[in-house]
């Protein structure tokens, strides 16, 4: 069972080691608690893939210490790639590239991109630095079910399969990264989170880049990016999306609102939706942010979890 590890001096040099030896362990980002394997090692990045249940052409996301690190990854440092990490990085956003050679096919799900960001949680960001280049981190959790936003979540669901977990405490965004795909000249938004539509579109005008970026069909068949699956993020609880308040009737279910304060609604989204799971709820219904901003990513990760069931 894994053991959760204080992220001091000690805990941090145990995950280093466990990553050198190909092992996996929970990671603590800003976003949700990860799992990391070394992603230079081919064997350690597709242990990621079966302890996950994960398909293998679902592309994984490669974090670095700095923006410096994208010259390991591709050859395509282009003018909104590097505006675009001047201002979100180190934070939650994630850049698809053109992949150079050495990029491992198991890291980017065969494809010829691969997805890089740069962290800003301090936990995350140590463990890269003493590890000495790029972690692959997926979400720590069974693929297709409710993120992690705790060291106790990850245990709950992978604590047979790794050996640490480091504890951050609560992550404080609680959605995943934006997607932004930067392989054209077009910047298009594939998965919303924290960094918005909005946020983007002003930093691509601002350096004199008029196209604003575009927000793909999520429910393609082609998963161009981790989360854009139809269903996703799912309890065991059938989920019912309410635009309002106003007029549930819930009877005896229970009734989540997310449409307040929406980074108290995001930072609280995975945490109520496993509360669910844990009372033995069957039904619940959902009361959905408005859209626009981080209301988008939160109402994006309610329909994938409520789709299907």
């Amino acid at each position: 069972m894994a053991r959760i590890v204080q992220p001091d001096d000690l805990g941090i040099a145990a995950a280093v080691d466990a990553l050198r030896r190909g092992e996996l362990i929970g990671l603590p980002t800003e976003t949700v608690y990860g799992l990391a394997a070394d992603a230079t090692s081919d064997a350690a990045v597709q242990r990621v893939f079966s302890v996950k249940g994960r398909p293998a052409t679902h592309p994984l996301i490669v974090h670095i210490a700095d923006a410096d690190g994208l010259e390991t990854f591709t050859k395509q440092l282009t003018p909104n790639l590097r505006a675009l990490a001047d201002a979100f990085w180190p934070g939650p956003l994630t850049m698809i590239v053109r992949a150079n050679q050495s990029v491992s096919r198991r890291v980017t799900g065969g494809r010829d991109t691969v997805a890089v960001r740069c962290p800003s949680h301090s936990v995350a960001h140590a463990v890269i630095r003493r590890l000495g280049h790029a972690i692959a981190a997926p979400s720590a959790n069974r693929f297709g079910a409710v993120s992690p936003t705790t060291a106790q979540h990850v245990v709950a669901d992978l604590g047979a399969d790794i050996d640490i977990v480091l504890d951050g405490g609560e992550c404080h965004v609680g959605v995943e990264s934006t997607i932004v795909d930067c392989t054209s000249n077009d910047v298009v938004l594939l998965r919303p989170g924290a960094v918005t539509a909005e946020q983007i579109d002003a930093v691509l005008r601002a350096d004199d880049h008029p196209q604003a970026p575009r927000v793909t069909d999520g429910t393609a068949s082609e998963s161009r990016a981790p989360g854009m699956l139809q269903s996703h993020y799912a309890p065991r609880a059938r989920l019912v999306l309410h635009e309002s308040g106003d007029h549930v009737d819930a009877g005896s279910a229970p009734v989540l609102d997310f449409s307040g304060d929406l980074h108290d609604a995001a930072q609280r989204l995975y945490r109520d939706l496993r509360q669910l799971d844990a009372d033995g709820v069957a039904l619940a219904h959902i009361v959905l942010p408005p859209p626009g901003g981080l209301g988008q990513a939160i109402r994006d990760r309610l329909t994938k979890a409520a789709a299907g069931r």
